[in-house]
C-alpha cells in the first residue's frame, strides 16, 4: 500500500495540490487540483481573499477522496511577508493586504526614525524591501492603529490556513524570517526590536521548525473534506521549500529559485549580517534545519507574466521565449529590480517608458518586449553572481535553476551565457517537492535533508546548459 502525502503549494498567481509517494526509492508526484489566485483591487487596495483560498484548499483535499488516495499528512506553503491579525475570538481583523499594495510608502522612514537602517540589518540580516512585514506592520500602526490594538494573534498566511484546518495556532520559522523581525542568532522573534517599533509583542507565537506536527484536522474540517490526516509544518515560505529540493546532497553551490520572483543565492550555516552584505542588499532568510538562504530577491518572471496577461494570455511562455530568441539582437535593457516594475498599470508601457527615459530603443513588438525582459533578467543574474562570489569569497562553477522558471529554456541559456556558469535546470515543481520532503523526513522515509536531496536528483529530470557565448552584462 502506498503512503500518500499532500503538498498544498499556493503562489501569488495560482495554487496547486500535489500528492507525493515513494515508489522503488524514487519520489513520485501527481498534481490533482489547481486553482487561480491573485490580489483583488478593492477601492485601490490590493488584498488577498483568504476565505476563497481556504475554500480552494478544502476543494483540493476533497479531490483526494474522489481519487481514493488519502494522505497521511499534508502541509501548506505560500509566498512570504503577508499575514493576518486575529481578535480574541480568532476572527480576522480588517483586510488582508497583499505585498504589492502601496500602503507602506514612507513607512521605512518611520522605522528608521526608531532604529537606524544599519542597526536593523545587523540585528536581522534581512534585505530592505518595502513590502517586508516590518513596514506593513508600521502601516498598520500608522493607518489603522485600532486593528493593531485589537489584535491577539499574528499569523503568517500558511500558519493561518493550518490554523483554519486544525484549530491549532503554530508559527513556522522560515516564513517568519521574511518579516525582518526575527533574530538569526536566537531563531526567534526579536522581542526588543518589536518593542522599539511599538508592535505588541504578545501577539507573536514561538517559532517552530519545519517538520513540527501542528495537529490533526478539526472534526468540522474532517467532516467537510471526507477524511482526517495530520497537518505538518513544511518550510512554509515557498522559496525555503524550493531550496530544500536543490538536487545536491551537500546543498553547496549557487541556485536560482525561479518563478514570479527570482531568488538567487547560496546556503550558509551562519547568517552574514555585515556591512558589505547590507550594501549589496543581500538577505539571510531562514531555511530548513536552521540553514540560511543567503540571497538576493530579483524581480523574476513577474514582468513576462504581466505582459502575457496584458495580451490576454494569447501566447504560451514557450512561444514568448521563442519570440525573444528571434529578437535576441534587440539592444535595449532595463533594471529588472527597479521599483517601477513592482505593480504598474501596464507592464508593457512601463518597459517602453523606461527605455525612453534611458535613451534606448523602445520595444514595440511582443518579441522585442520579451527579448528586453529575458536578456535584462539574465544580465541581472550575471551581476548577482559576481556579487555573491565577492561576498562569500568563493568561486562557483554552476548554477541550479529550480522552480517553474526552469522550463524557460531560452532564459536558461541566456543565464549560462551571462554568468559563464554551467546551468542545471530542474526540478520545476521544486516548491511542492520541498514541501513533501519535510513531510517525508518527518514520516521516516528519509534520514535527513541530504538523503532527501539525493532522492530528488535521482527522481526528476535535470537539464544541462553550457555557456555558448560571452555576454556583455549591461549595468543600467
Amino acid at each position: 500500500m502506498s503512503r500518500y502525502f499532500l503538498a498544498v503549494d499556493i503562489g501569488a498567481s495560482s495554487g496547486r495540490h500535489i500528492l507525493g509517494r515513494m515508489e522503488e526509492g524514487n519520489l513520485k508526484i501527481t498534481e490533482i487540483y489547481r486553482f487561480a489566485n491573485g490580489m483583488t483591487n478593492k477601492d485601490g487596495r490590493l488584498l488577498w481573499d483568504v476565505e476563497y483560498l481556504l475554500g480552494e484548499i478544502k476543494n483540493g483535499m476533497r479531490e483526494c477522496v474522489r481519487l481514493g488516495k488519502i494522505p497521511e499528512s499534508m502541509s501548506i506553503d505560500t509566498w512570504a511577508v503577508d499575514y493576518v491579525l486575529l481578535d480574541e475570538k480568532d476572527r480576522v481583523l480588517g483586510d488582508v493586504y497583499g505585498y504589492r499594495d502601496e500602503r507602506t510608502a514612507g513607512c521605512d522612514d518611520e522605522v528608521y526614525r526608531l532604529i537606524p537602517e544599519n542597526e536593523l540589518y545587523a540585528r536581522t540580516g534581512i534585505q530592505k524591501q518595502m513590502f517586508n512585514t516590518i513596514y506593513q506592520l508600521m502601516a498598520d500602526r500608522l493607518q489603522r492603529p485600532e486593528i493593531l490594538r485589537m489584535a491577539k494573534t499574528f499569523l503568517m498566511l500558511p500558519d493561518y490556513f493550518s490554523f483554519c484546518l486544525t484549530s491549532k495556532k503554530v508559527s513556522e520559522y522560515t516564513n517568519a524570517t521574511s518579516t525582518q523581525l526575527v533574530s538569526p542568532d536566537t531563531k526567534q522573534w526579536d522581542k526588543e526590536l518589536l518593542q522599539i517599533l511599538g508592535y505588541p509583542t504578545d501577539i507573536f507565537l514561538p517559532l517552530k521548525m519545519s517538520g513540527t506536527e501542528v495537529g490533526f484536522l478539526s472534526k468540522e474540517v474532517s467532516k467537510e473534506v471526507g477524511f482526517d490526516c495530520k497537518v505538518v509544518l513544511c518550510s512554509s515560505h515557498d522559496t525555503a521549500s524550493a531550496v530544500m529540493a536543490l538536487p545536491k546532497e551537500n546543498g553547496d553551490g549557487l541556485y536560482i529559485s525561479s518563478g514570479t520572483w527570482s531568488l538567487m543565492g547560496v546556503e550558509l550555516k551562519k547568517a552574514d549580517c555585515g556591512k558589505e552584505s547590507r550594501k549589496a542588499n543581500m538577505t539571510n532568510e531562514g531555511g530548513y534545519d536552521y540553514r540560511f538562504r543567503y540571497l538576493k530577491n530579483i524581480m523574476g518572471l513577474w514582468m513576462i507574466q504581466s505582459v502575457r496577461h496584458e495580451l490576454k494570455d494569447e501566447y504560451s511562455f514557450a512561444q514568448l521565449c521563442g519570440m525573444a530568441k528571434e529578437n535576441q539582437d534587440f539592444p535595449s535593457r532595463v533594471d529588472a529590480n527597479d521599483g517601477c516594475f513592482m505593480a504598474p498599470d501596464s507592464m508593457r508601457k512601463e518597459i517602453q517608458d523606461y527605455c525612453r527615459r534611458t535613451g534606448q530603443r523602445v520595444p514595440e513588438t511582443t518579441g522585442e518586449m520579451a527579448a528586453v525582459i529575458y536578456r535584462s533578467l539574465a544580465d541581472c543574474y550575471g551581476v548577482t553572481v559576481r556579487e555573491l562570489e565577492r561576498l562569500t569569497e568563493k568561486r562557483y562553477d554552476s548554477i541550479h535553476i529550480i522552480g517553474g522558471g526552469a522550463n524557460a529554456e531560452y532564459l536558461n541559456q541566456l543565464t549560462a551565457d551571462a554568468t559563464g556558469k554551467k546551468v542545471y535546470a530542474g526540478p520545476t515543481e521544486a516548491t511542492a517537492i520541498g514541501n513533501l520532503m519535510a513531510q517525508l523526513i518527518k514520516a521516516g522515509e528519509f534520514m535527513g535533508l541530504s538523503a532527501a536531496r539525493k532522492c530528488v536528483y535521482e527522481s526528476f529530470e535535470i537539464k544541462e546548459y553550457q555557456p555558448q557565448q560571452k555576454s556583455e552584462t549591461v549595468v543600467l
